[in-house]
């Protein structure tokens, strides 16, 4: 029951911290107090739901992972990066979706909590392996919540459409930078990650490189952001063509950690 109560208050900050997100989006000329306020109820609820999550994944010295978990887990990477990165980065109006987003996780987190049938894990290079893993994911989750606010920008500003929380984002050069920049460093992670997950899938499955779901998907969306990283450098990508790789790379990470979720709770067991 108090476990429950403190879910719920992690749900009330995250929302809390979205409202003033919000307002910093519409009244940016005095969002000075407010932004402060929204980090400051977000950073509440990303400690709380830390908290939280240590509790419900920790079974004996085992890393549990079930589907709330790992979709609570990696929503509270997203919102715990986005507010570092914002101290230094001017990404603020990133929160207006970000931390609902976390709210909504932490819900899965209630209905969908680890229990012992789920996969334990006691490795500790496995454990890093998921670990890089869901920072990789992280970082490029909000490179794409940055590509989204990009096409608007460019899609607003072809219709000369210029409504205030559009001032409220700051230049799209600035954003274009900001995203390269998580897309570079999420890229790394996932180069990692895949080169680690060809290391276990060896211990796993006896094979050093499995035809599943999983490593084909997770390899095209590499693929993707490789292109999109070449593609910049060599030929200057920016705009709705950049944004369209973005997307397009995520969305195959998306299915390619849905199919992980899958060999997590299926094969493994056995």
């Amino acid at each position: 029951m108090i476990q429950l109560l403190f879910h719920i208050v992690a749900i009330g900050l995250y929302t809390v911290s979205a409202v003033f997100y919000w307002r910093v989006l519409e009244t940016l000329p005095n969002a000075g107090g407010d932004l402060k306020r929204a980090m400051a109820f977000g950073g509440l609820g990303v400690v709380l739901q830390g908290a939280l999550l240590i509790g419900d994944i920790d079974h004996d010295g085992h890393l549990t992972l079930g589907v709330g978990t790992i979709l609570s887990l990696d929503a509270w990477a997203v919102a715990a990066i986005f507010l570092i990165a914002s101290l230094r980065k001017p990404i603020g109006s990133l929160g207006a979706f970000i931390m609902p987003s976390t709210a909504i996780a932490t819900i899965g987190q209630i209905f969908l909590p680890a229990s012992s049938e789920d996969t334990r894990i006691s490795d500790p290079w496995l454990v890093a392996h998921i670990v890089i893993s869901i920072l990789a994911y992280s970082l490029l989750s909000i490179a794409v919540v940055q590509s989204l606010f990009l096409w608007v920008q460019e899609s607003r500003l072809r219709r000369r459409y210029t409504r205030q929380p559009l001032r409220a984002i700051p230049p799209m050069e600035t954003m274009e930078t900001l995203m390269f920049e998580m897309i570079q460093v999420g890229f790394l992670l996932l180069t990692l990650t895949l080169v680690s997950g060809f290391f276990f899938s060896e211990q796993l499955f006896g094979n050093p490189l499995p035809f599943t779901h999983h490593s084909i998907l997770s390899l095209v969306a590499w693929l993707a952001f490789a292109v999109l990283l070449i593609g910049r450098r060599q030929f200057g990508w920016r705009g709705l063509n950049a944004v369209r790789w973005t997307i397009g790379g995520f969305v195959l990470l998306v299915f390619a950690y849905l199919s992980a979720e899958f060999l997590f709770k299926l094969v493994l067991p056995r």
